[in-house]
């Protein structure tokens, strides 16, 4: 290889470096968003979303992975139990191991893992758009969802208390929106999101100076498809 292919290969490298993600043109939003569903990741709403899914290539956990030798005697239900278990298990285990960053925490609900990202963790200050920081975190978990990609997972936006409740809605939608967008153009299949604004609902910390920052946040909650 020659002095001038280094060369260019080198700037190449270089530049990629520089560049910054940024959100699409929000009249494209729909278009990167099709498929998926702006409403609460209820039972009913996944039970009725669960063809569509099917549709598109998805499968139902069970039809994951393999059981150890031990846990392949029981009755169904059991053997079911223990794959679900496992599956979310991993799953919870690799986004605690890869979010490990200031304003990022990973929860078990249940049979669901919550991943929680303060708003100053993912979006730059005080501008509606993802940071270079948050485009790696979002990189990250992209990359996990389609590892387990056996599960439907709802987005969902709050704000700080607010006086204008229209306000608020408009923009935890717009940050819940904004990650959405983002997973679609890394593959992550829309078939499986739903996506959702709750304004100031549901704070998880004091409304003081340093319990606002912590209750404008994404909510990623995650379920199995069964």
């Amino acid at each position: 290889m020659n002095l001038k292919k280094i060369i260019f290969i080198c700037l190449c490298f270089g530049l990629s470096g520089c560049l910054q993600y940024h959100s699409p043109q929000r009249n494209t939003w729909n278009q990167y968003l099709a498929g998926a569903s702006f409403m609460d990741m209820t039972e009913t709403a996944r039970t009725a979303k669960l063809p569509i899914y099917m549709g598109h290539g998805g499968k139902i956990i069970t039809q994951t992975g393999e059981l150890s030798e031990k846990m392949q005697y029981g009755d169904k239900n059991s053997i079911d139990n223990a794959i679900l278990v496992n599956y979310m298990a991993g799953l919870e285990y690799e986004l605690y191991d890869a979010l490990r960053k200031p304003g990022i925490s990973v929860q078990r609900a249940g049979t669901d893992v919550v991943v929680i990202l303060v708003r100053d963790s993912i979006m730059k200050p005080n501008v509606a758009d993802i940071s270079p920081d948050g485009a790696d975190t979002l990189k990250t978990i992209s990359k996990i969802l389609n590892k387990y990609n056996a599960t439907f997972f709802e987005i969902a936006g709050y704000t700080d208390s607010m006086s204008d409740k229209n306000a608020a809605y408009a923009l935890s939608l717009d940050m819940a929106q904004r990650t959405g967008v983002y997973f679609a153009q890394h593959d992550v299949s829309t078939a499986r999101m739903f996506i959702v604004g709750r304004g100031a609902a549901r704070p998880i910390a004091a409304q003081d100076d340093v319990g606002r920052l912590m209750n404008r946040r994404v909510e990623i909650r995650i379920t199995p498809a069964r």
